[in-house]
């Protein structure tokens, strides 16, 4: 019981993937969808790639090796490829968004489990 208060209180302070991939679809600016993701690792635009978990295999294989190449921290969103798209505001399915400028999101900052 007394963990359970200890979570509900300190729920606020922890970091949100959801909550930081929304933030930075509405304030800064992020491609989606697999060419445009490897089009801004590969012209170095992407500060940080974020992949559906449970996405395409060899889409996600071919931008987690381009990402580690090109040293870009990569993000993986414990979801499919439909609930990325909802949490982006989009009607469709998300495999994969690079994050181009943050704007007011901490996800560049956030250490996420």
């Amino acid at each position: 019981m007394d963990s359970l208060i200890h979570r509900e209180r300190f729920r606020d302070f922890i970091p949100d993937i959801g909550n930081d991939i929304r933030l930075a679809v509405d304030t800064g600016q992020v491609t989606l969808g697999n060419r445009s993701v490897m089009r801004a690792i590969s012209d170095s635009s992407a500060q940080a790639v974020i992949i559906a978990a449970k996405g395409k295999k060899e889409i996600i294989e071919d931008i987690i090796h381009v990402c580690g190449v090109a040293q870009i921290k990569i993000l993986r969103f414990d979801g499919n490829s439909l609930e990325l798209g909802a949490i982006c505001g989009k009607p469709y399915s998300v495999n994969a968004l690079a994050v181009i400028n943050a704007g007011n999101s901490g996800i560049l900052n956030e250490n996420y489990q």
